[in-house]
């Protein structure tokens, strides 16, 4: 039968070798097909979870849960059952017949007259303070005379001028810090580029100039000359240009980062002006955190007055000593470890929120803040990720000990082959915790995955992306630290100038200066922690988008796309099509 070219046999015949089987196609089995659909369809998918979220890591919770409450069930049991003849042992002596201590002196308190004097209301021979006393006589009993330190002939020691100043000075850094604050977010948001070069100098200049005036007012003054020798001066003073040179060294060899180190920040600061409702929120936690730690402390103090007075021989007489019951240094390592937990769990709280926060603005179609960002972020922090974030606590407690102990045993200089081994393992093991950590929390907060899921979930959006899963740009670390203590010791040395010039104090204006100058470090550490975190956030939402090839916000992808990726994928590197939402 002849063929035309149009028939469908015609082509199917002509490529056929004869008598040869066709090679089956080259296809993927079906079940594959649909599980890389089933993962790609899942990364897709990764954005910000504004649906209602289920309970995370829920047995982390409950641990946390039952060690605060028996820290506070124990604390209670402590108050109500603490023995009142605590610091009575004075008035003590062994009997003989009852083969135990008994009281030889009752005390009664003394009546308040207006020509008793106001000091003896609380002496330590013979105190005023009942066998019948309240919790708060107890305890201020306990808290004045620990340690027999006598707080009103140290304020007595101090020139009242200079008290007055301290407080003064104190209270208007405070009121100043708020307000200088706003203004420094300002400038770096507006002008990054300018506030960044221009304090570049100060790193040196303003360490140079401390370093220079105080050896030269030590010299001049011969109570400091006295009290410091010649040479010990000369050594530090080489020893803090040392640290000066080597922080000129940090700045040449990262030179080349600081164009981008400037607009990181800048979109750093922009994206927290947005959010300026953060300011409000993190001081309220760790407020609520104090409020915690007071009931603990005064539980920690009333568990030291249970016990009993027991004989006990001494050179072949019996005398009466204070027993402390078996239990009570138990409790004190259950109260500090819920203190030192309950601090963890609040600085991964303050870093889920700023996250949460921050990535529904990212993830936002116009430019504005979400409503109610903070308040959902709060909701979820507390709630169904509330596990999660004692997950992440627990971890960083646990890290932060085991450095500790690490950091001890390198000052007692401990040797041996042994130890120097469990030392290289403990800092491998805290270098794994910190790899897995980082991003986990921010990632946890976008998502309300648990920990482990968004540790694993972080590290495979950053390598899919062939970005550095340990984040890259440190340097903004380091700047806006410099920028804070540039700042921060301008204005110790504007507040010094002051209170020699208007206030004539001598050398007390140093001190209070530099109470002044750590209050205001402090201040305005909180802020460049609180945009380290907006950086890290920023940089997780930016990976999101990058994996979903989406872009929210084209101004962040003009930076962030300049950051190195992966060393390890460095070669073949082809950037991915994205779609400006």
């Amino acid at each position: 039968m002849d063929t035309t070219p149009d028939d469908p046999h015609h082509d199917s015949a002509a490529t056929k070798p004869l008598l040869s089987k066709p090679y089956p196609t080259l296809e993927p089995p079906i079940a594959s097909i649909s599980e890389a659909e089933e993962d790609q369809s899942q990364f897709l998918q990764i954005s910000y979870n504004y649906g209602p979220r289920p309970l995370k890591d829920l047995p982390f919770l409950i641990l946390f849960s039952l060690l605060l409450l028996s820290t506070f069930a124990l604390g209670i049991f402590a108050s109500v059952n603490r023995n009142p003849h605590r610091h009575d042992i004075s008035y003590f002596a062994y009997d003989v017949a009852s083969s135990s201590c008994v009281s030889v002196h009752v005390r009664s308190p003394r009546p308040f007259s207006s020509n008793s004097s106001k000091s003896n209301l609380f002496e330590v021979g013979d105190s005023s303070i009942s066998p019948n006393s309240n919790l708060v006589a107890d305890f201020i009993y306990i808290s004045s005379h620990l340690g027999r330190f006598d707080l009103v002939n140290f304020v007595n020691s101090t020139d009242s001028s200079a008290w007055v100043s301290l407080i003064w000075t104190l209270v208007v850094t405070l009121i100043v810090s708020v307000p200088f604050l706003f203004l420094v977010l300002l400038l770096l948001k507006h002008y990054t580029k300018q506030i960044v070069y221009a304090s570049l100098p100060f790193f040196v200049i303003v360490p140079i100039f401390v370093n220079v005036y105080w050896f030269v007012a030590c010299t001049v003054s011969s109570t400091c000359s006295e009290a410091f020798p010649l040479a010990y001066r000369i050594v530090v003073l080489i020893f803090v240009f040392l640290i000066i040179g080597v922080i000129v060294w940090i700045f040449v060899v990262n030179w080349h980062r600081i164009e981008l180190t400037v607009r990181v920040i800048g979109v750093a600061s922009t994206a927290l002006l947005k959010n300026l409702g953060l300011f409000g929120a993190l001081p309220a936690l760790t407020l609520g955190l104090l409020v915690c730690y007071v009931p603990i402390v005064l539980f920690l103090v009333f568990s030291s007055s249970n016990g009993e007075i027991v004989p006990r021989e001494d050179h072949g007489e019996y005398v009466c000593v204070w027993k402390q019951d078996s239990w009570v240094p138990a409790y004190y390592t259950l109260a500090i470890l819920t203190m030192l937990w309950s601090a963890t769990i609040m600085v991964e709280a303050q870093v889920y929120v700023i996250s949460g926060t921050i990535a529904q603005w990212y993830f936002s179609k116009d430019d504005s803040p979400p409503k109610h960002g903070i308040r959902s972020s709060l909701r979820n922090a507390f709630g169904p990720s509330f596990g999660t974030i004692c997950f992440s606590g627990l971890l960083i407690c646990i890290v932060r000990m085991v450095r500790s102990i690490v950091d001890n045993a390198r000052q007692e200089d401990a040797s041996g082959i042994v130890n120097l081994i469990l030392r290289c393992c403990a800092n491998a093991l805290l270098s794994a915790v910190d790899f897995l950590n980082k991003f986990t929390i921010n990632f946890a907060a976008i998502t309300g995955e648990a920990y482990c899921s968004a540790a694993r979930m972080t590290y495979e959006l950053l390598k899919r992306n062939l970005l550095s899963a340990v984040f890259v740009e440190t340097v903004s670390t380091r700047i806006l630290s410099g920028i804070v203590l540039v700042l921060s010791a301008i204005y110790a040395i504007l507040v010094c100038v002051l209170l020699k010039a208007a206030v004539h104090l001598g050398d007390d204006a140093y001190f209070i200066a530099f109470i002044a100058w750590i209050l205001l470090m402090v201040v305005l550490g909180f802020f460049v922690h609180v945009l380290d975190n907006v950086i890290d956030t920023v940089y997780v939402c930016y990976a999101i988008d990058r994996d979903r090839g989406e872009v929210y916000k084209q101004d962040v992808h003009e930076v962030y796309v300049h950051l190195p990726i992966s060393r390890s994928h460095r070669a073949g590197f082809v950037p991915r099509a994205t779609n400006v939402v």
